[in-house]
């Protein structure tokens, strides 16, 4: 294994670009320190929502607008906006005029190539024998693509601007006539490259014969990363985020009383992610884990603390808590039928089989004789579409759905005989309604369903009695014998 790094940086830290050169590019680093590392870069904060979507409220961008049919002006003047959004970037990161414009002409370019590929497309489908459904994910990823070639092109600019050997690296096929698969695509791409001396910077999308947006949507910039990291052969992963990986949600506990974890397994992680608090995505994390490549998660500006490192062999000394998690937003799926009773295994697969027609996550279950209640995250309009069709099919059936939270106690080793006892206590003390539990064998977490308006109460009840009451790692054994 080589001594290079591959090192993700996130949108929200990429619109810094101050800070990031001063934390994480260049800082204190000289010559050869510059160099061993592969940086792959989100798009600016805010770029992809208006190339697509907005992530959070739904409004519609670029690719929304063109997808929906509406009339040609719409989705070309929001095209037209993000371009200037893009150079209202470049005149932000660029005082030479040079290099401003260099990065102005090439946005143009994308921007104008995007807007006559999709004029064409439209007129093409204006015959009946081209349907316009069959190559909107190619327009997704088109339009995705734009964001991240945009921050890493300008990325390279700025590091050769001030005298770093640093190398564009266009994963995004752009006016490319074949597609490789991911692996043959990076494999191919990074042959050449001479980590001691040189720098690459990646755009967070590949065109790939695969699709990493309908694999993926918009979760693709941290398999880029697992992928290069895996396919070169570096020592460590690492992802810079805007705050630490931290004990609870500093917003919610006060940041006064959350520390960073330090070190975790990727046990952990996954469990995360099925809250959507994602370390990182858990497809990355399989191949990174699977090569045995740590991951680290670092705060894009704290470059001198070591942040949480996270591999496949960790295990606390003591079991711990390490961590208190949740999901604000749960609903609970509730299906009850008598006629369930001795053949509910049948039940569930068809059921798991309509949620997975509405692409629902599903964050955990709960199974007995006549009922299953499915958690899900999802929005109440789509769980109405889904409940319709188990209607349907279980005409004899009752469901009921419900708005719910839940909270979490996550760590390496939970195995203490008595926490889940301590930790339920804790919430009845703290007026928290617990609707239902789940712990599994693995020990690696205990999951509380609570009342919606219950989740802030409950983060901060859980986050005192298993973290902040446990100054060392026996502490929570004697906590548990004191409750």
């Amino acid at each position: 294994m080589s001594g290079h790094t591959v090192e993700k940086i996130g949108g929200t830290s990429m619109s810094k670009v101050d800070e990031v050169l001063a934390n994480i590019l260049i800082g204190d680093r000289e010559g050869e320190d510059l160099y061993q590392r592969a940086i792959v870069v989100s798009a600016y904060g805010g770029m992809t929502d208006l190339l697509l979507e907005h992530k959070k409220s739904g409004d519609a961008g670029v690719f929304a607008l063109f997808s929906e049919g509406e009339s040609e002006w719409l989705w070309s003047d929001a095209l037209t906006r993000v371009g200037e959004r893009m150079c209202e970037k470049n005149a932000e990161i660029f005082d030479d005029e040079v290099y401003r414009q260099a990065a102005d002409q090439f946005i143009r370019e994308r921007i104008e190539g995007a807007r006559s590929c999709l004029m064409d497309l439209q007129r093409l489908c204006s015959y009946g024998h081209f349907q316009l459904e069959q190559h909107l994910l190619t327009v997704r990823e088109m339009l995705a693509a734009i964001g991240e070639a945009h921050s890493a092109y300008n990325t390279t600019l700025v590091l050769k601007q001030r005298g770093v050997n640093a190398r564009f690296m266009d994963l995004t096929g752009w006016r490319e006539d074949t597609s490789l698969p991911l692996d043959d695509k990076i494999r191919t791409a990074f042959a050449k490259v001479d980590f001691s001396r040189e720098l690459p910077i990646c755009p967070g999308y590949v065109k790939c014969e695969e699709g990493l947006v309908q694999l993926y949507d918009r979760g693709y910039t941290e398999i880029t990363m697992a992928r290069v990291a895996v396919i070169t052969g570096a020592r460590e992963a690492i992802i810079h985020k805007e705050y630490h990986l931290s004990s609870a949600d500093p917003k919610v506990v006060g940041a006064e009383k959350v520390a960073p974890i330090g070190r975790t397994n990727y046990d952990v992680a996954d469990q995360l992610s099925n809250l959507g608090m994602e370390a990182i995505h858990p497809r990355a994390a399989k191949g990174l884990r699977q090569n045995g490549i740590p991951l680290r998660v670092k705060n894009a500006f704290e470059p001198d603390h070591e942040g949480t490192l996270i591999d496949s062999v960790y295990r606390s000394e003591r079991p711990c808590v390490e961590i208190v998690a949740g999901m604000r937003s749960l609903i609970a799926v509730e299906v009850f039928d008598q006629d369930m009773v001795g053949v509910s295994t049948g039940y569930d697969a068809e059921l798991l089989s309509l949620i997975d027609r509405f692409k629902i996550p599903v964050v955990t279950k709960d199974v007995n004789a006549n009922s299953i209640t499915h958690y899900v995250a999802a929005s109440i309009k789509k769980v109405k579409r889904l409940t319709r069709f188990i209607e349907e099919r279980y005409p004899s059936a009752m469901i009921t759905i419900k708005k719910v939270s839940m909270v979490c106690a996550i760590g390496s080793d939970l195995d203490v005989p008595g926490l889940l006892a301590h930790c339920a206590q804790e919430l009845a003390r703290a007026d928290v309604n617990i609707l239902s539990i789940h712990q599994n064998m693995r020990a690696v977490d205990i999951q509380f369903v609570i009342d919606e308006e219950d989740y802030e109460r409950a983060i901060r009840a859980l986050h005192h009695c298993v973290i902040e009451q446990v100054e060392e790692p026996e502490d929570i054994a004697r906590l548990v014998r004191v409750a």
